[in-house]
């Protein structure tokens, strides 16, 4: 017998109905598998911050809103504040300048927000990440996609504290950038 017909005698010799349910039962498997991984969620990394930034982040963090749209926060990290939202939105303060940023992107901002101008890119699942611009260091805040009823709700609590703490290129605070 040949070498090529072993595994079709293999196969014969289980019964018919399990070789007919098998490949439903295991795509269906593989379905579920798929959808019980959930929503995409943002890191929560916290990034290394070099000694100049830990001042104004940790600033930040003790004046950022408890709650947000009734969702309570919780810090991860010394520079991560994450609300519950559904999946979660997540702040970090420090985080590199986006690479998107550099050539045609270089001067680009998305809204501004109570005179803070934020960068916004999507995420790649169908959300957005925004950082802020024109000031000494960037602070991110991730948006999945069904975290809010609209992707900036998040800038405008963030906003005021981002103003009062973090320094603006020229080191002034609480200075609106128009």
């Amino acid at each position: 017998m040949s070498e090529s017909r072993r595994p079709l005698r293999a196969l014969q010799a289980v019964p018919a109905p399990v070789r007919w349910l098998a490949p439903p039962v295991v795509l269906l498997g593989c379905v579920a598998a798929v959808m019980m991984t959930g929503p995409y969620q943002p890191p929560t990394t916290a990034p290394q911050l070099p000694a100049d930034a830990v001042g104004p982040c940790q600033a930040l963090m003790k004046q950022l809103p408890a709650t947000f749209e009734g969702h309570p926060r919780t810090d991860p990290s010394p520079y991560v504040a994450v609300w519950a939202t559904s999946p979660r939105t997540v702040l970090r303060c420090g985080v590199p300048r986006p690479a998107s940023l550099e050539g045609a992107n270089r001067y680009k901002t998305g809204p501004g927000v109570d005179g803070v101008p934020w960068y916004q890119e999507g995420d790649g699942h169908g959300g957005y990440k925004f950082t802020i611009t024109l000031h000494q260091l960037y602070v991110e805040v991730a948006v999945p996609q069904g975290a809010t009823r609209y992707p900036a709700d998040p800038l405008a609590p963030v906003s005021p504290v981002v103003l009062a703490t973090i320094p603006d290129q020229n080191g002034n605070l609480n200075d609106p950038i128009d």
